[in-house]
């Protein structure tokens, strides 16, 4: 069991490299408990009331509610209550005074925090709307581990991303400086989660304007407007309703099928994760053959397909004599651990 001493210390190291506006707040409570106390028991020794008297009457004293005196006071007991009043009140007031202070800094630095770390960002992935589609969306790609900035306007998404501790913009996505304090210039993918398809298609030109290179998703609830939003820049284009059609029918048409590729994408029992992976010059199966690396005994990894690098065309299950050269990406198939030595020691440059 901790001393007396042991926890003074433990107390005063607190205080010390505690922030200045907590170690204040503790310390005006401190004090104020110690006037709640004080006035209790000079009330109990001034006045000879009972201790819940003397209690209730140093409490109504230090809150200013303004109740009848528990008693008829004394000289001397009116004396304490001015000095109960006066002490209690301003230390009330000194507390209150430092707790707008310390969530008001605690909102700034939140704000500097996220504003540093948004700058910071490099190859990130930009989603427009934080609705139904746009939070599952973000869901997926933290949990893949994928840096992700959110684009929100709408006062209640912004309060749950502030909850959620997620980076966002507030703002229109249709602006164009908005984007840029998404990092569009830096981002690897745009991702379009707006319901409004005349909103995205805009959003698209500006954004294609900013980065030419960056890959940009959009969703559309009218599959009438995808060409549209190919002719602004889309890559794809994804109406969410035919998707979830298609799906439906894939259950029903291929029930096994479907429970496979679930448990592949998905997070099923089977404990399989599918990825794509770059192959870096200078990585050591960079120029190799599958058979020469001993790709399938070395990564305990199945490579689905192969895309090309230079024409972008994909070749599905490659043979054993399949070279691997820089810039191609592998689709694998394997278990996580499988997946992360791949891509470490053998698609990455030493």
């Amino acid at each position: 069991m901790p001393t007396p001493a042991h926890l003074l210390e433990r107390l005063l190291h607190w205080l010390v490299h505690t922030e200045a506006e907590q170690r204040e707040i503790l310390l005006g409570s401190l004090l104020l408990l110690f006037i709640l106390l004080g006035g209790t028991i000079g009330y109990r020794i001034i006045e000879g009331w009972t201790w819940i008297e003397a209690f209730y009457m140093t409490f109504i004293t230090l809150t200013t509610i303004g109740f009848s005196e528990v008693r008829p006071l004394s000289e001397t007991g009116r004396l304490f209550t001015v000095l109960i009043a006066l002490a209690g009140i301003g230390t009330v007031a000194f507390i209150a005074t430092r707790m707008v202070q310390f969530i008001l800094s605690n909102t700034t630095f939140r704000d500097r925090y996220l504003r540093r770390k948004l700058r910071a960002m490099r190859d990130h992935f930009i989603v427009c709307g934080y609705g139904r589609v746009g939070r599952r969306i973000v869901e997926d790609l933290l949990q893949a581990g994928r840096p992700v900035v959110v684009i929100e306007r709408a006062t209640e998404p912004l309060e749950d991303l502030r909850a959620a501790h997620l980076v966002f913009v507030a703002g229109d996505a249709e602006e164009e400086e908005t984007l840029r304090q998404a990092g569009i210039d830096r981002a690897r993918a745009l991702i379009l989660a707006m319901a409004d398809d005349s909103a995205s298609v805009f959003v698209t030109l500006l954004a294609r304007e900013l980065n030419p290179d960056v890959f940009i998703l959009a969703r559309t609830n009218d599959h009438k407007n995808a060409r549209k939003l190919l002719r602004a820049g889309a890559n794809k284009v994804i109406a969410p309703s035919e998707v979830g059609a298609d799906r439906m029918a894939q259950v029903v048409l291929r029930p096994y099928v479907d429970a496979f590729m679930e448990r592949v994408l998905g997070t099923g029992a089977l404990g399989l994760q599918m990825e794509e992976i770059q192959i870096e010059p200078g990585a050591p199966l960079a120029g190799k053959t599958l058979a020469e690396s001993n790709f399938r005994q070395h990564y305990n990894a199945i490579v689905v397909a192969i895309v090309d690098a230079r024409t972008g065309e994909i070749r599905y299950n490659p043979g054993a004599n399949a070279r691997l050269q820089p810039g191609d990406i592998l689709i694998v198939l394997g278990i996580p651990e499988a997946i992360q030595k791949l891509q470490t020691e053998g698609c990455r440059a030493p």
